[in-house]
């Protein structure tokens, strides 16, 4: 295989998104041996935290927490950025990664924003009216794989409601999950390859599309449409771990929105 060759077949914002992040990657695990955590430095974090810095926005794009995470963002960005710009030239596509990497962003810190604040309503009520119930529901739902010591000390509470001794303790508990999940940094390019993916499924809708698992194809509009739905369902659901659902809507919406715009103010599609 020539390598040369097929590297100058991939267009040059896709090639160079692939080779920005491949070194930041790289980057990240070399100086992680040098006590240097450039997650902690270039992921997003929510702007209530005092680890938030404002190049965050951007520079979160080109971090991953993991091998696979970049594979398969990277592998998708080849796949099907590559047509993108090949269709829409360079200026524009590049134009779109960034808006969708963007716009992924702000949806999934607009979520944060309201869960963040659903938590310090439940703290202030739990502050006015203190209750081994409120805890227990707070811990369960913000850190549902608590340790057996925060378990034993809610059943502690239980066993003995009228202690007040328990109060400033639950309420430290609760402040220092709070910060636990507001120091959470989201990273990756998932955001803008899912606005590629999108867009791809709106120029190419009837593109016959093989999937891995299990190995039928599809059509390039009803596996947009179909990941579109996962992503949703896993967001309301909040399952998925620490998958940032909203975040890969985000890119899709903001996605459909400019391309819609485009369509607009533009006498052909691209």
């Amino acid at each position: 295989m020539n390598y040369r060759s097929v590297l100058n077949s991939i267009p040059p914002v896709v090639k160079n998104l692939i080779i920005i992040n491949v070194l930041f990657f790289i980057a990240t695990w070399v100086v992680q041996n040098m006590g240097i955590d450039l997650v902690e430095i270039m992921g997003m974090h929510n702007p209530g935290s005092d680890k938030f810095m404002l190049h965050q926005v951007f520079t979160h794009m080109f971090m991953h927490g993991g091998l696979t995470h970049i594979f398969f963002n990277m592998f998708a960005l080849y796949m099907f950025g590559r047509v993108l710009e090949g269709v829409w030239g360079s200026k524009r596509f590049l134009t779109y990664y960034i808006v969708t990497g963007l716009g992924a962003i702000a949806l999934h810190t607009f979520v944060n924003y309201l869960e963040f604040n659903s938590m310090q309503n439940t703290i202030e009520a739990f502050r006015n009216t203190p209750a081994p119930e409120i805890l227990d529901q707070f811990v369960n739902k913000n850190l549902p794989n608590s340790t057996n010591q925060v378990r034993d000390f809610i059943n502690s509470w239980y066993d003995d409601p009228t202690n007040k001794a328990f109060n400033s303790e639950g309420l430290n508990l609760m402040l220092r999950i709070l910060e636990l999940k507001m120091d959470v940094p989201t990273v990756g390019a998932s955001g803008a390859v899912f606005g590629v993916l999108l867009a791809f499924g709106m120029l190419f809708p009837n593109t016959q599309l093989m999937l891995l698992f299990p190995p039928i194809p599809i059509k390039a509009k009803y596996f947009v449409m179909g990941y579109g739905a996962i992503e949703l369902y896993l967001g309301f659901s909040n399952s998925g771990g620490n998958i940032a659902h909203f975040a890969h809507l985000g890119g899709m919406l903001f996605g459909f929105i400019l391309i819609k715009y485009w369509n607009k103010t533009s006498n052909k599609f691209y």
